[in-house]
């Protein structure tokens, strides 16, 4: 078991670390919720990704999961799942990149997608 392991639950927009110090982040089917995952600011905020990237050191991770666009194109979609932010795969690869995060990766699988950067 690794003991300098810490989960903790925070405002994606506002990450209370220090720049450069973390290794790597996790963030599971959420990119989809946030109101400003984008680098662009949002009430004066920066979007979520950019944050992530703030906070990662060199060489540092961020592996995330969403639903791509096509999961909500179907009308038997029920409406309280259409509100959310709705993704291209390429759309997220070009985020991740204009946040300034590397090596980016994914896999697909029907309409959900893993990726790393």
């Amino acid at each position: 078991m690794c003991s300098n392991l810490a989960l903790v639950r925070v405002d994606v927009s506002r990450l209370p670390f220090s720049s450069g110090s973390i290794d790597a982040v996790h963030a599971g089917a959420a990119l989809h919720c946030w109101s400003s995952p984008s680098n662009a600011f949002c009430n004066l905020q920066p979007g979520a990704v950019a944050e992530i990237t703030r906070i990662l050191r060199s060489g540092g991770k961020f592996v995330g999961t969403t639903f791509l666009l096509s999961i909500f194109a179907d009308s038997s979609i029920p409406a309280v799942l259409r509100p959310f932010l709705q993704w291209l795969e390429k759309e997220i690869e070009d985020l991740c990149r204009s946040c300034g995060l590397i090596n980016y990766t994914s896999k697909t699988q029907q309409s959900f997608i893993m990726f790393s950067a």
